[in-house]
This record gives structure tokens, sequence and C-alpha cells, in this order.
């Protein structure tokens, strides 16, 4: 298909095929950075459907905020079937980002950061700070880990750079009528839970961890009681509460099941 593109495609900017024998999109990205060869790349998924001026409004952003190391899109749902009221309360984990027409700054400490689809950075930023190979590779093969994106946007951060929402830069995302079903849903927020104790840890000096791994697990164990308690009865037919709860016992199983990643990544490195 991209060949057929590049029959017809403006002479002004070249369309590169570039193939990645590793699966998954933060390989992708990585590869895309390696590749690309201006100031400022973009990240578009392949169910992404760009507004006509998003690459404008990339551009103008970029030199408007000089200390934006990143900025994220506006981002609608493009429903194949209308979502019902039971799941709209989640649907923001489809990579939804719809957070008012005013930009402002992500804190990662409040609401974390935002998806990587519609992303938009700079090239060096990303590349002297962003490892080639992360340690949450996404939901690929067996991999439950989900996380990536964040976990990208946190080298960053941390390199003091600010991560920006840009709500003049428009995409929709076009969701399937079976990423609204609960077993997919289940699976996705059990995928989150999973990478939370890597991304907790990763926001702390290493000093640090011991005691809040300590307070963390005790907190996440009353969280999960207490989800129980109010919930019980609706369970097995509450989405949400399905979810939530999946969520809630995959951050406690989080570092014992990240532990045993990080030993078969030290055996097969």
């Amino acid at each position: 298909m991209i060949h057929e593109y590049q029959q017809s495609w403006c002479d002004l900017f070249q369309l590169k095929y570039i193939f990645e024998a590793q699966q998954g999109v933060a390989f992708a990205r990585a590869k895309g950075i390696l590749e690309a060869r201006g100031e400022i790349v973009g990240f578009l998924d392949d169910d992404n459907l760009p507004e006509h001026d998003w690459l404008m409004e990339a551009y103008k952003f970029a030199q408007e905020h000089p200390q934006a190391g990143a900025w994220a899109s506006q981002i609608h749902g493009n429903f194949e079937v209308e979502p019902p009221e039971s799941v709209k309360p989640i649907l923001f984990y489809l990579a939804i980002t719809e957070r008012g027409e005013k930009p402002h700054i992500y804190e990662p400490y409040k609401k974390g950061f935002p998806p990587a689809a519609g992303l938009v950075v700079r090239r060096n930023v990303w590349r002297d700070n962003v490892p080639i190979r992360l340690f949450l590779v996404g939901r690929v093969g067996l991999s439950m880990l989900g996380s990536e994106d964040a976990e990208s946007l946190l080298y960053i951060y941390q390199a003091g750079w600010e991560i920006w929402y840009n709500p003049t830069m428009v995409i929709a995302h076009i969701i399937p009528s079976w990423r609204l079903e609960q077993n997919y849903l289940i699976s996705l927020m059990y995928g989150v839970g999973l990478a939370r104790y890597y991304l907790r840890m990763k926001l702390l000096k290493i000093w640090q961890r011991p005691f809040a791994f300590l307070m963390y697990f005790i907190n996440d164990i009353r969280k999960v009681i207490s989800h129980f308690i109010l919930y019980r009865k609706v369970l097995k037919s509450d989405i949400v509460a399905a979810c939530e709860m999946q969520r809630l016992i995959a951050t406690i199983i989080s570092p014992f099941y990240l532990c045993k990643i990080a030993f078969q990544k030290s055996e097969h490195p």
C-alpha cells in the first residue's frame, strides 16, 4: 500500500517505508526516531485519523513552547458502535483524551501521562533520554505489560522537559466494537495494573522505594478489600466495577510479576 502511495506522492516531502522486525508499537516508535531527520516527530497509530491542520498545529506549538519536550493531541473516539453508558467512565483507557479547549501541562503525580497516539516530540529530546528498548514493551505476544507510552514520557519528564496537552491538535481514534466488550476491557485494565509498580518506583528516588513499596502494598490491599465490599453484589454485572477490581488486583501482583519479567530478561537479554 505504501509503495502505491509513493507513485503519486508529493515530491517536496519524502514518504518512506521502514521495516521493524520486533513487534510492538514501542519498537516502531524507537525505529521512527532513529530514522527521522526533522526537528519534531509525530506519532500516529494505524487507527488514528488526524484533522487536516494537525501537522501545522503541532509545528506552531513547538515554536510557542520551547520547554515542551512532548505535546499530546485532543483525541475523540470514532466508535463502530455507540458505547453503552456502563463503560463510559473508563473510556479514557482507550486512548481518548478530551481535556477541554485550553492547553495545559501534565503532572504525572496527579493525572499521569497522555497516550502516545497523536503525540508529538522533539526528536533530540526523545533520542537523548528515552532508551531504545523500554522495560514495558507493551501488549505484544504473551506480554501483558501495557503503559509503554507512560514509561517513554517519564524519561522525558525526568530530564526536565515539559509534557503538554495541545487541544488544537485533534485526531479521531477508530474504536471497533470488540474493544468495548468486557473481556477486552478487563484484559486491558489488568495490563495497566501490572505496570503500576514499575511506574511508581521510577518516580521515586532509590532510597525512597523500599518504604514506598510497603506503604503502597498495604494501601493497595486496602483498596481491593474496600472495592470488594462496596461492589461484591454487582462485580459480575457491572463492567466498570469488574474492570476496576482487575486493575486493583493486578496492582498488588505488579511488583512480583515485574520481578519475574526482570529475571527472565536477565537470563535471556
